[in-house]
């Protein structure tokens, strides 16, 4: 894999982190946990937990985290699928999607209002499917939603897949957005009690957050925009850095 593609995975695991800790996810995160656990946040936080304890938040985050990286990579595997039968279109594609991401960024920012985006379409559940099926449900529920602050970097990082050259980079793309989200959420869980003595000291750095994410997504806009990946990988490729990637070495 070359160079540039490495950067593209970088910026697709900070877009999963930058999801994390959004305004959206990261205040939801007791809630989450206790959900999919069924355990009480005063199990959670207790000082020192039983080994029975530990195992439950170990085995019921992992699968969490599982069920939405499924969906996560099944779309990332269909956005690039859509992109390879506009190959013909590669070029406007490129600018399309480049400007979109540049809006997302403007609208993440505050700069932009957009109502079609401030709507939450997470799925409320009222009650959990029972044992480690459960939450992997629960985590395909969650990647399913559609909330006012992942939906522009997961929407971002969608196009970006489209934009590639294979299906097996789109399906990395979201592999490591997933990763993104999903390992800070899994050490955050175990580690709760620190999580929530902490939080309101962070809390008052969420408008920075927002704006950081807004930044990453206008960047990621105009790179894809500017065809600075393929400029990158062919400067690089040039000085023995990276190497061709050609389509069929990714499918």
């Amino acid at each position: 894999m070359a160079d540039a593609d490495s950067i593209s995975l970088l910026l697709a695991f900070s877009g999963g982190f930058l999801s994390f800790v959004s305004p959206c996810v990261l205040p939801l995160l007791p809630s989450y946990v206790t959900f999919i656990t069924g355990l009480s946040l005063d199990q959670l936080t207790a000082g020192e937990h039983t080994a029975r304890v530990k195992r439950i938040v170990l085995a019921n985050s992992l699968f969490f985290v599982a069920g939405f990286s499924t969906i996560f990579v099944a779309l990332g595997a269909s956005a690039t699928y859509v992109g390879q039968f506009l190959i013909a279109y590669q070029h406007v594609m490129s600018k399309v999607a480049g400007a979109i991401i540049v809006l997302f960024g403007l609208y993440v920012m505050g700069v932009l209002k957009a109502n079609w985006l401030m709507a939450d379409k997470r799925v409320h559940m009222s009650g959990k499917p029972r044992g480690y099926t459960g939450s992997y449900l629960v985590g395909m529920a969650f990647a399913a939603g559609w909330t006012p602050c992942v939906g522009p970097i997961l929407g971002s990082i969608l196009l970006l897949a489209g934009t590639s050259e294979g299906v097996t980079q789109g399906m990395l793309l979201l592999t490591f957005y997933s990763l993104g989200l999903g390992v800070p959420f899994f050490v955050t869980a175990l580690a709760l009690n620190t999580f929530l003595a902490r939080f309101t000291a962070f809390s008052r750095y969420m408008r920075v957050v927002t704006v950081v994410s807004g930044v990453f997504l206008i960047v990621i806009g105009l790179m894809i925009f500017f065809d600075v990946f393929s400029m990158l990988s062919a400067w690089l490729v040039s000085f023995g850095i990276g190497w061709d990637v050609q389509p069929d070495d990714l499918r």
